[in-house]
């Protein structure tokens, strides 16, 4: 299957960071311009009813070719990668035949990914690997879901002997900003049940996730002269960060696993007017999850009486909800996959999403939408990488997917 890595080789040149910043969707315009090279590759494929819309989610069906009714599977993946690295001019590198040691991914930088810090490299060995050049981000999350997406669907078009119901194919942006399902048409999208590909390393199945919030706090000071400033100046850094050493030190994601929540520091800007420091919030267990919100407007409140009211200032918003409330009813549709691996040979592990996927998003719009792995390590970093066997064994995984829901 070279064909699943050149696509993504082709994929990951597109410079598609998103932007929490500019309120627009796509946030960034290199989104659109993959987004309209996506569409143009799905009608060369022959899949019908394909669309760009004006906010850049790209949606086709490759039609039915058997005469019985069968449920419409949807497979969805996100095109734009995360505002926490840079995405730009990314040069993949391909590491054929990997001998389990330490990787030097740009000898000039003396940049080096090493196997005593990510162990699961060893997991690899003999395999091909795709990773960065230390400079930038890979793009894995989540071009390599797209690559096999696209993938899975030509081959199926290009072997009409291969009996399938309906395969519904959607694309979105600003995944990794939050927003990736906001102008989402499931109707228009057709699909009686989804699948992201959208997850971690091979096996990976999953359909509980974080829920989880943003929050942008703005500290107001005063600036003064410094030789003049006693009992004039304000410091806004000061006070911020003061703040941020009131968050629990141990529920940081650096510090947690499995079902355990954290409020991350993702991004802080300031001067003595004014600093601002945003945080996302996340919890698998809703009640917690409103408990970590309220200490944050708690926290806020007890800046303000202490500083005066106006100091700060809190804009706080939900992101997506634990997709577990939506899925459970339609497990199914989980099990499916899970068979799915096993007859292709890949050993399923049904873990909790450390994070969200547009499935979790999309499950509470009426598309039930569990999490498929893509195959990727070390997502929003200069140390992401994929394995290309882990990327074919995902193509095989949709295919026969596909294969299992034509014979229901």
């Amino acid at each position: 299957m070279n064909t699943v890595v050149d696509k993504f080789l082709k994929y990951v040149k597109f410079d598609t960071e998103s932007d929490t910043e500019t309120g627009l969707t796509p946030s960034t315009p290199g989104q659109m311009v993959l987004a309209k090279e996506l569409a143009k590759e799905l009608e060369e494929i022959g899949l019908e009813n394909v669309s760009v819309d004006e906010n850049g989610y790209v949606m086709g069906i490759l039609p039915s070719n058997i005469e019985k009714e069968v449920p419409k599977v949807g497979f969805v993946a996100h095109m734009d990668t995360s505002p926490d690295f840079s995405g730009k001019n990314v040069k993949p590198q391909i590491l054929e035949n990997y001998n389990g040691m330490d990787i030097v991914l740009n000898e000039e930088q003396n940049i080096v990914m090493k196997v005593s810090d990510f162990p699961e490299l060893t997991n690899y060995k003999g395999q091909t690997l795709i990773t960065t050049d230390g400079t930038t981000l890979l793009g894995a999350d989540d071009k390599a879901g797209v690559a096999e997406i696209i993938t899975a669907v030509e081959y199926l078009a290009k072997n009409p002997e291969i009996k399938h119901g309906p395969v519904h194919v959607g694309f979105t942006p600003d995944e990794e900003i939050g927003k990736g399902a906001d102008f989402f048409d499931v109707k228009k999208f057709g699909a009686d049940f989804a699948y992201t590909l959208d997850g971690g390393e091979i096996g990976e199945l999953q359909y509980e996730n974080f829920n989880a919030a943003f929050a942008k706090i703005t500290f107001k000071g005063r600036n003064v002269h410094p030789g003049m400033a006693i009992d004039k100046m304000i410091n806004s850094m000061t006070i911020a960060n003061e703040f941020a050493a009131r968050l629990p030190k141990d529920e940081v994601p650096e510090k947690t696993e499995g079902y355990q929540g954290f409020y991350h520091l993702i991004a802080m800007n300031g001067g003595v007017e004014s600093t601002s420091l945003q945080y996302i919030i996340r919890d698998f267990d809703m009640t917690n999850y409103e408990a970590r919100k309220k200490f944050i407007e708690d926290l806020c409140a007890e800046y303000n009486q202490k500083f005066g009211e106006g100091t700060l200032i809190l804009e706080m918003t939900n992101q997506y909800y634990n997709m577990r409330e939506k899925v459970e009813p339609v497990k199914y549709v989980v099990d499916i996959a899970e068979e799915a691996m096993k007859e292709v040979g890949v050993t399923p592990m049904v873990i909790p999403i450390r994070g969200g996927t547009d499935g979790s998003r999309l499950s509470y719009m009426g598309l039930p939408c569990p999490n498929i792995f893509a195959g990727g390590h070390n997502f929003h970093g200069r140390f992401e990488y994929v394995p290309v066997q882990s990327m074919e064994k995902a193509v095989d995984v949709i295919l026969k997917i596909v294969e299992m829901i034509s014979k229901r």
